[in-house]
């Protein structure tokens, strides 16, 4: 699907999307420390909260989902781990095969949790079938910067490929998948792939943050979407400011400002039109093209930041889910020896 920016704007009102996705708009401005760890503690509860499946949607029944943890060389890192149900009659050998990963990481920044992603991540762990591994990444404050998340994102990746037999994935087929921030870290971590040697198969972005730099907000959609229902500039303000404290280079963090995007793996950049970041996605999807890296561009009209994890308030989030799946079900779908596995 595409469209233009200049499309009419949503047809929900902006305030009732507003109050439904961010449960009311605190002073992000002025707030403090203390005022962001208060805020961060009762939204996340509000996103983990049955009550929310509303608005996140009901997880698809073909996926288990659990918490676990990888013990990490200087932490553990929590993530939620969504695996398939084997259907009834399954072979033993069909068990044990090992399945392709899909390594995703939650929007959000500096709110947010793994949880607010369990439509969309149960749905590929269900349907590719795939493992799907959601990062609990550490969250931006004025102590934990964006490459806190960084590491993060890659330092999952890199774990659960080392240790892929103890998880049952075949490290040959694996995938990253983020949205918002999230897309930022595993645009970083794709990156970081490539300078690894780890082959990825593919990588999946949607409404991306792809520039901290100083020219975060200087980007046409950021002033013509200023006011969105689902984010806002003072948002994207408070965002820059956690991410990259002073001393730190905003280029190393800002996939956009990368020196080569030569050589990385095919990539899906999901552009919301109504977004005040949906010149990040686009403009990161030119540059990948110009470095030569398959890359396909799908704009949804009408569309706000975050849509994909509204879906039962926004319906177009169904349709890019079943873009995402066929990419990833097309990237993922030949193991190493070139067998095609069973799909759900």
């Amino acid at each position: 699907m595409s469209g233009d920016s200049g499309a009419r704007q949503p047809s929900a009102s902006s305030s009732g999307l507003r109050q439904q996705a961010l449960g009311g708009e605190p002073d992000w401005a002025a707030m403090t420390t203390e005022e962001l760890a208060a805020y961060r503690e009762a939204e996340n509860r509000r996103r983990a909260s049955p009550a929310m499946r509303a608005i996140t949607g009901m997880p698809d029944p073909g996926a288990a989902i659990d918490w676990q943890s990888l013990t990490l060389p200087d932490r553990r890192l929590p993530v939620r781990i969504h695996r398939p149900v084997p259907e009834p009659g399954t072979g033993t050998a069909d068990r044990a095969a090992a399945l392709p990963l899909v390594l995703h990481v939650h929007g959000g920044g500096f709110v947010g949790t793994a949880v607010q992603s369990d439509w969309i991540n149960s749905h590929l762990a269900a349907r590719l079938p795939a493992l799907v591994v959601s990062v609990e990444h550490r969250l931006l404050a004025p102590d934990t910067p964006l490459s806190a998340a960084a590491d993060d994102g890659w330092d999952a990746l890199d774990h659960l490929v080392r240790h892929a037999a103890d998880w049952g994935i075949d490290p040959a087929r694996v995938a990253v998948f983020g949205e918002s921030c999230g897309a930022l870290i595993t645009a970083l971590a794709a990156i970081r792939a490539r300078q690894a040697d780890l082959r990825l198969r593919a990588q999946v972005l949607v409404n991306p943050v792809a520039d901290v730099t100083g020219t975060m907000l200087d980007h046409p959609s950021v002033a013509e979407h200023a006011q969105s229902p689902t984010l806002t500039v003072p948002q994207l303000r408070l965002l820059h400011r956690l991410a990259v404290p002073s001393g730190t280079d905003p280029r190393a963090l800002s996939p956009l400002h990368a020196d080569s995007l030569a050589g990385l793996a095919p990539a899906l950049v999901v552009v919301p039109t109504h977004d005040p970041l949906a010149d990040h996605g686009r403009r990161y999807a030119e540059r990948l093209r110009a470095a030569g890296t398959p890359t396909r561009l799908t704009e949804f009209p009408e569309t706000t930041h975050a849509f994909v994890s509204m879906p039962a308030v926004v319906p177009q989030a169904e349709a890019a889910r079943a873009e995402i799946t066929e990419f990833l079900r097309n990237a993922l779908g030949r193991s190493a020896d070139g067998v095609i596995p069973r799909t759900a």
